[in-house]
């Protein structure tokens, strides 16, 4: 769907990180894992980038997680940051088939802005009881806070800022209906991708989302 997204509030969540909430718009339908594109204008000229979703449901509202770095993320990575309630911008979405469905074992293999779904999937997974693992690598975490409730509430979590393959090895299990999630840019997923082999595991049976 096309629409006019509303901010509802913006929070840090890490450093150079925001997660930004807006209203949904009346019949949008995502799930966690999937993403929107969201586009703005910044000194006159338009700019558009795709974000998956961070928030377990679209029900009221959804969020997505930014990184601010001009540098990687040009001037509309910092506009994002500047954001408050009440803003808009242009949305358009859901994109993605690699998306949470209901298994009962997830784990989710997240690299660097990859936390956003990592988060959204977990929390929606063990809200519906289901068994939920994160393994996570970045050298400065963010969404700290919402891991550790994940964790507190029965998740297994892995925060690394090294190589995942021990973490990863440690994780997947043989349960029949397990899910392994991977997002991230490419180098973490062929690093994801390796050691889920490595573990055991089959690559081709993940559902990933390469970032670029």
């Amino acid at each position: 769907m096309d629409a006019t997204v509303t901010v509802r509030s913006t929070a840090e969540v890490g450093p150079d990180t925001v997660a930004i909430e807006f209203d949904s718009p009346d019949g949008f339908e995502a799930e966690p894992g999937q993403f929107v594109k969201l586009t703005g204008t910044v000194d006159g000229e338009s700019y558009s980038r795709f974000y998956t979703l961070s928030s377990p449901d679209v029900i009221e509202s959804f969020e997505v997680t930014v990184g601010i770095d001009e540098a990687e993320g040009g001037p509309f990575s910092v506009h994002l940051g500047s954001l408050s309630a009440g803003d808009t911008l242009e949305m358009t979405g859901p994109f993605g088939n690699n998306y949470y469905e209901g298994e009962s074992r997830v784990v989710v293999l997240a690299g660097g802005p990859g936390i956003g779904p990592a988060v959204g999937i977990g929390e929606r997974a063990l809200a519906e009881g289901k068994t939920v693992a994160v393994v996570y690598a970045d050298d400065e975490p963010a969404h700290e806070a919402r891991l550790a409730e994940l964790e507190a509430t029965g998740a297994t979590v892995y925060v690394v800022s090294g190589a995942i393959e021990d973490a990863v090895a440690a994780t997947l299990s043989e349960e029949p209906d397990e899910q392994v999630f991977v997002y991230g840019f490419g180098s973490f997923v062929e690093e994801a991708e390796a050691a889920i082999e490595a573990a055991g595991g089959d690559p081709a049976e993940a559902k990933v989302e390469n970032f670029g």
